[in-house]
C-alpha cells in the first residue's frame, strides 16, 4: 500500500518544522510527504533539507482548499492520502495503523483518529507538551472498534484514493482562506462510496496553534455563510446547519459580554450579524468574507 501525507500550511513556519521532523519518526514511513505552503515564507527550506526524509513542495493558490487540491493533483498512484494539519502530532504508529485499517476494512473510504488533546479549545498546546502527551499514551489493548462518524476531523483525515478518483472529488475552493467546514463537505461527498469512521487506533495531539487563524470578523461571517452554502449544495441537512449556526452564534453572544480573551467573540458576533444581513439581502456568499 502506498501512503502519502499532505500538509497545507500558512503562517506557522516554526511549528511546521517541528511537525515535519516528528513525521520522520513514524514506525511506518510515509511513501511521500507533500507540503503546500501559502507563501515561500511559510517553510524553512534549509531545515527541510536536513531531514532524513525527502519533503516535496507543492505550489498552489492561497487557501486551505486550494492548497489541498494542489496536493491532490500530485497524489500520483497513492492508495491512501492522509491530510494532517501543520500543528497535528500523530503518534508513532499512526501510519502503520492507517495501513492496517485500510487493508482490513475495504469498505472504509474515510478515517479519522482519536485526538488525545486539542489546543483549539484553549490557548494552544506547546510542541513539547504535545510530545509529552504522546509519550504518556500507553494504550495497548485492542482498539479494533470503529465508530461511524458524520465526517473526519480536519486536523487528521485519511482517504482511500480510489474513492476520490472515482468521483473526482475536490475541496471546494468557494470556501476561502481557512475554508471552515471544508472537511465536512469533502467527507459527505464521499459518503456514498463507503464508510466514514473514527478509529481509536489512530491517535495524536492537535496543538491548536493560534497563528495563521482567520480573524474574528471574517471567521464570524464564515460561521453563518459556510453552513448555508453547504446546505444549498446538498452536502448537509437543515437540522445540521441550524444546530451549528445556533451553537456558534450563542457562544459568540455570551462570550461578547465578557472580557475578551484569546477568542475574538465580539468580532465573530459582528461577522455573524453581517452574514445574516447579507442573507436578508440575498447576497450571502462565503467569498464575501474576503471583503471584510
Amino acid at each position: 500500500m502506498k501512503i502519502i501525507v499532505g500538509i497545507a500550511t500558512a503562517g506557522r513556519r516554526e511549528v511546521l518544522s517541528e511537525t515535519l521532523e516528528h513525521l520522520t519518526r513514524q514506525d511506518r514511513k510515509p511513501d511521500a510527504i507533500l507540503v503546500c505552503p501559502s507563501s515561500p515564507d511559510d517553510i524553512d527550506l534549509d531545515f527541510v533539507k536536513s531531514l532524513t526524509q525527502e519533503i516535496t513542495l507543492v505550489t498552489g493558490s492561497k487557501g486551505s482548499c486550494a492548497q489541498r487540491n494542489a496536493i491532490l493533483d500530485r497524489k500520483g498512484h497513492a492508495d491512501v492520502i492522509v491530510f494532517f494539519d501543520d500543528d497535528f502530532l500523530p503518534r508513532h504508529d499512526f501510519l502503520a495503523e492507517v495501513e492496517a485499517l485500510f487493508t482490513s476494512e475495504p469498505d472504509v473510504v474515510v478515517a479519522t483518529g482519536m485526538v488525545l488533546a486539542d489546543g483549539i479549545h484553549g490557548p494552544g498546546i506547546p510542541v513539547k507538551e504535545g510530545l509529552e502527551i504522546l509519550a504518556r499514551d500507553r494504550v495497548t489493548e485492542s482498539r479494533t472498534e470503529l465508530e461511524p462518524v458524520f465526517n473526519a476531523y480536519g486536523c487528521n483525515m485519511a482517504f482511500r484514493v480510489s474513492a476520490i478518483r472515482a468521483d473526482g472529488t475536490r475541496f471546494d475552493e468557494n470556501l476561502p482562506l481557512y475554508g471552515w467546514q471544508e472537511d465536512v463537505d469533502f467527507c459527505r461527498r464521499l459518503a456514498h462510496c463507503g464508510r466514514i469512521v473514527r478509529s481509536g487506533a489512530l491517535r495524536g495531539v492537535h496543538l491548536g496553534n493560534k497563528r495563521g487563524r482567520t480573524p474574528g470578523l471574517r471567521f464570524g461571517y464564515s460561521q453563518v455563510a459556510n453552513p448555508l452554502y453547504l446546505l444549498r449544495k446538498g452536502s448537509v441537512s437543515l437540522r445540521w446547519t441550524l444546530h451549528l449556526m445556533g451553537r456558534n452564534v450563542a457562544a459568540n453572544t455570551i462570550g461578547s459580554l465578557r472580557s475578551q480573551g484569546l477568542v475574538d467573540r465580539r468580532g465573530r458576533l459582528k461577522g455573524n450579524l453581517i452574514a445574516f444581513a447579507d442573507l436578508l439581502r440575498g447576497r450571502i456568499d462565503p467569498s464575501r468574507m474576503l471583503e471584510l
